[in-house]
């Protein structure tokens, strides 16, 4: 009899410390405020030394039919434990999140950084006023492939093989007769096979040669142009090539020509205009001399009219051609031909 009246006493004193401890730890719970305290209540409560844990462990001394009965009080007490700390940790997961969605937060109502606006590259700019020109006086525009055949870029100009005229020009070669292209004249090769006179077109595009520095390039874009009819002569060529300098450079822009040689033109020259910075007095620009080479011309050779299946004795024609990024060099004032393939906005935003 006092031995179970002993028993009864354990067991309400220990069920007595566990609903304390359940209760305090409940009401502490419900006060946390960050997940650190959170997890150090979790450990005093149901850790290897927690308070719960050794209750259990204290079961031990009790009596057998009144084990069951503490151990159940046990278990409820951690289940409501751990049903309270995960209800508060997702709570608290939550608070956290909701301060860094506000310290993270965006302001939609700003307005956005305006796109800089795009523009037109400055050779396409020089490219559209030089057809504007040569359309107006009836030109065609016309284009080709940029790999092209030895024939077509060097023996239909009148520039065999192994013609010391080659050495004028570091070509890329793919195979011993395909390369790609040195110049646009292939293109005036190709129209004049498949039509018959007249003729009167500009080609431009890319053409490619193993040069590079600060006016130089691997790759590069050129305007040639052909002029093929019966009676044209060198006074068509310096009257369409005069108007065309004045309308890119000036109405006053002072023009001459320069005996020269290309294999494919006969007589040649090259074209020079006044220096638009000195106005012919002599500056860096144009090194002292007043005058800007600007472009290459002449009348076309009459063996280039026999590769084509032209009677040189019928029609006559002249040809010229120029690089498209000298001219914007010049009418820019741009002293590195890098520039105009770096896609540098700070450049490129100036046009």
């Amino acid at each position: 009899m006092a031995e179970n009246l002993m028993a009864q006493e354990q067991m309400a004193q220990l069920t007595g410390q566990i609903e304390k401890a359940a209760g305090a730890a409940l009401e502490r719970i419900a006060k946390l405020a960050s997940l650190p305290e959170l997890n150090q209540v979790k450990v005093e409560m149901l850790g290897k030394k927690g308070i719960l844990t050794q209750m259990g462990r204290a079961m031990g001394e009790l009596p057998g039919e009144v084990r069951p009965l503490v151990g159940k009080m046990v278990n409820k007490a951690r289940q409501e434990i751990m049903k309270a700390l995960e209800e508060k940790e997702q709570a608290l997961e939550m608070q956290a999140l909701e301060e860094r969605w506000q310290k993270e937060a965006i302001d939609v109502t700003l307005p956005a950084r305006r796109r800089p606006a795009g523009s037109i590259h400055p050779l396409h700019l020089v490219l559209a006023d030089i057809k504007k020109v040569f359309i107006g006086l009836g030109f065609e525009v016309v284009e080709g492939p940029e790999v092209e055949l030895d024939y077509y870029n060097f023996e239909a100009l009148n520039v065999p093989k192994h013609h010391p005229a080659r050495d004028m020009q570091d070509t890329f070669y793919i195979t011993d007769e395909l390369l790609l292209r040195t110049q646009t004249s292939p293109v005036q090769i190709r129209t004049m096979e498949a039509r018959r006179p007249p003729v009167r077109i500009i080609a431009p595009g890319k053409v490619y040669r193993s040069d590079a520095d600060a006016t130089h390039s691997p790759m590069f874009h050129q305007v040639e142009g052909l002029y093929v009819d019966k009676k044209v002569t060198l006074g068509d060529l310096k009257g369409i090539l005069t108007l065309f300098a004045r309308s890119m450079f000036g109405e006053k822009r002072g023009v001459r020509f320069r005996p020269s040689y290309f294999p494919f033109t006969e007589p040649s020259a090259e074209m020079d205009i006044s220096c638009f910075i000195c106005e012919g007095s002599g500056c860096r620009l144009c090194k002292n001399e007043g005058w800007i080479e600007i472009l290459g011309a002449g009348m076309v050779h009459p063996r280039v009219f026999e590769m084509v299946g032209y009677d040189p004795e019928a029609v006559s024609g002249f040809a010229f051609g120029m690089g498209i990024e000298r001219v914007a060099m010049l009418r820019y004032g741009i002293d590195d031909i890098r520039l105009l393939f770096d896609s540098d906005i700070r450049f490129l935003r100036q046009f």
